[in-house]
Order: structure tokens, then C-alpha cells, then sequence
């Protein structure tokens, strides 16, 4: 590789960089094809801070209803951990970032529905990146349980889109 070629890839990377920051984004991946046998491969990705907040107490309940509210607090918290739909086993991630669409094109039927039987390979949604509609598979066969998205929202990579059990 020349050092104009290598200059003129410092500055892609570069931008591909700002364009992460500018637009928020967590990750970009792209290739460039120079010719049969030069090619450059670059995935530019950036971790999110993951901030945790401690709500302040609400007022103090009276004595008598502290130990039932305490309990109930208790087992609130690890229903919330076990809900979330990116741990459960059934659920099919994004591949990429993009916007979502559950249907081919308005108008026509969505893809899936909550109770639908699929088969491996059918068609979940299409996911949109770059101008190019990709459509998502199914990874296994089952019964669609949960839809997470909606139609027209942006995803990052690794959402969780759909569950499958």
C-alpha cells in the first residue's frame, strides 16, 4: 500500500469517526474495494457510558405498612432484571443499525404477528442501513411471543427486535 493510500485511509477512518460522534451512533462498519486483491475492512465503534442513578426515597410510609411495602419492593427488582427482553433465550438481535420496517411497503401485510408460527429463515422485518432494505431471518423455528419494535423506529446494533420461543 502507498503512503498516499494510506493517508487517504487515515483520513476515511477519520471521518467515519466524526460521523459516529455527530450522529451518535455506536458502531459503523465498512469496506472499501480498491481492486481484486486490496481492500480495506474498517469497523469504527465507540462504548456507551453506562450511567446508574439511585432514586431518592419517597416519603416515608407509615410503620405499620413498611414491612409489606418492603417485601413487595424486593420482589418488584428481580421481576424487572428477568423481563428484559435482550436476556431472554428466544430473543433475535439486530445485525446492524438502522431503521426498522415490519412490512415490505405500506400498506401490505406485516412480516410477523404476536401468535404467528414461523419456520426457520421466514422473513421477520426488514432492517434499512444505508439505503439498502436488509431483511432479517428467522434464526429458528417458532411462535412469535413478543414484538419490540416499532415500525419506522431506529435500532442499534445487538436490539433486541423480536422473541421467539
Amino acid at each position: 500500500m502507498s503512503k498516499k493510500t494510506h493517508d487517504s485511509d487515515v483520513a476515511f477512518i477519520g471521518a467515519l469517526a466524526e460521523m459516529l460522534r455527530a450522529n451518535d451512533l455506536t458502531e459503523i462498519e465498512v469496506m472499501r474495494e480498491y481492486s481484486d486483491n486490496d481492500s480495506l475492512n474498517v469497523r469504527v465503534s465507540r462504548q456507551n457510558e453506562v450511567v446508574t442513578a439511585i432514586a431518592a426515597p419517597v416519603a416515608a410510609a407509615p410503620a405499620v405498612a413498611a414491612p409489606i411495602a418492603a417485601p413487595a419492593a424486593a420482589a418488584a427488582a428481580p421481576a424487572a432484571a428477568s423481563d428484559d427482553p435482550a436476556s431472554h433465550p428466544g430473543a433475535v438481535t439486530s445485525p446492524m443499525v438502522g431503521t426498522v420496517y415490519l412490512q415490505a411497503e405500506p400498506g401490505t401485510p406485516a412480516f410477523i404477528s404476536v401468535g404467528a408460527q414461523i419456520s426457520e429463515g421466514d422473513t421477520l422485518l426488514i432492517v434499512e442501513a444505508m439505503k439498502t432494505m436488509n431483511h432479517i431471518p428467522a434464526p429458528r423455528s417458532g411462535t412469535v411471543k413478543r414484538i419490540l419494535v416499532e415500525d419506522g423506529a431506529t435500532i442499534e446494533y445487538g436490539a433486541p427486535l423480536v422473541i421467539i420461543e
